[in-house]
């Protein structure tokens, strides 16, 4: 590709994102104070969260009814603590480098999540152990509990 013909794809790319970034942009319209209010986001529509990052533990228990168990006991803790507002995002990872899980909680500081992450059977039993972080991201994680309500047939 000729450096004439570069500059063009490259100005045409500029202009698209241009145009995508200006329709995204927020308008005072779009704003709904209520639900601003109601999902905690301070004005730029941001709140504070924990970041747990689930990691494998010194203490891998063997297949089994008692694995089986624990994990029953996981996936409640994490009903329970979602049904009270304090867990908005939950998942596995993939295992690489021993990553094997993520929670995002609502709470105002790491000892709270410490405490809320210590219920787990998993981190109890010592199957995986919690890494805590500080996150300031999107106020609208917030709603993700009810929409994925909305999306999910067979829930966990």
């Amino acid at each position: 590709m000729h450096l004439t013909s570069k500059c063009v794809v490259i100005g045409l790319m500029l202009a698209v994102a241009g145009i995508a970034a200006a329709q995204s942009e927020p308008s005072s319209a779009a704003y709904d104070e209520s639900l601003a209010k109601s999902v905690g986001a301070d004005e730029r529509g941001m709140r504070s969260f924990v970041l747990v990052i689930l990691k494998t533990g010194p203490n891998k228990m063997p297949a089994g009814p008692e694995r089986d168990e624990m994990f029953r006991g996981h996936f409640a803790n994490m009903k329970r603590l979602s049904d009270a507002g304090k867990l908005v995002q939950a998942g596995p990872l993939d295992g690489v480098d021993g990553w094997r899980g993520l929670y995002v909680f609502a709470v105002a500081d790491i000892e709270e999540a410490r405490s809320l992450v210590a219920t787990d059977p998993v981190v109890a039993k010592g199957e995986m152990i919690p890494e805590l972080h500080r996150y300031y991201g999107t106020a609208a994680l917030m709603m993700i509990p009810g929409l994925h309500a909305k999306v999910s047939m067979r829930p966990i």
